[in-house]
């Protein structure tokens, strides 16, 4: 699924701007486009999110198509006294462990770093049993524009939950 946001008048660059909530009942990724230039934040909010298997919640980011790979980042996953921890070279993970049953429930937040097309990621989630935190940076080839959210493999569907942005 792929939403548009319609950049209208009263989407104001450095105002807090409301995307569409999109229902995360079906299909493989959810991608929100038309993020307008200038953009220097974007929080991504994650409402009981779930999948039908065991890959991995990912985000990725693009500047005209869905940018796969040079993320650097880490997230770490405790449900207990010692963490899951994870490495993400392919986009920003929601968490480190958990089951395909589990809700997400979250944020990450984006934000530009002035220059470079350089973007930080930090993210807080509770999955399941786990609570997860991560963070990570990527540099775009261009303009952000877009982002996604969908599994490691790609294949998974979602099968619960919605999302939404606020962009600024």
């Amino acid at each position: 699924m792929s939403i548009t946001l319609d950049g209208n008048n009263s989407s104001t660059v450095g105002v807090p701007n409301f995307g569409t909530v999109q229902n995360t009942t079906s299909g493989t990724s959810i991608t929100f486009t038309g993020i307008p230039a200038g953009v220097k934040r974007i929080t991504l909010i994650f409402n009981n999110v779930s999948t039908s298997g065991s890959s991995l919640v990912q985000v990725q980011l693009g500047a005209g198509s869905i940018q796969t790979t040079g993320y650097n980042g880490a997230t770490a996953s405790f449900a207990s006294a010692t963490p899951v921890s994870s490495t993400q070279t392919t986009g920003f993970f929601t968490s480190s462990g958990g089951s395909a049953s589990d809700n997400r429930n979250g944020t990450f937040i984006f934000t530009y770093l002035g220059t470079g097309n350089i973007w930080i990621a930090n993210g807080q989630f509770s999955v399941g049993a786990y609570f997860t935190f991560g963070t990570g940076q990527v540099a775009l080839s261009g303009t952000l524009d877009r982002l996604t959210i969908t599994t490691v493999n790609g294949t998974d569907t979602f099968d619960n939950g919605s999302v939404n942005i606020i962009y600024e």
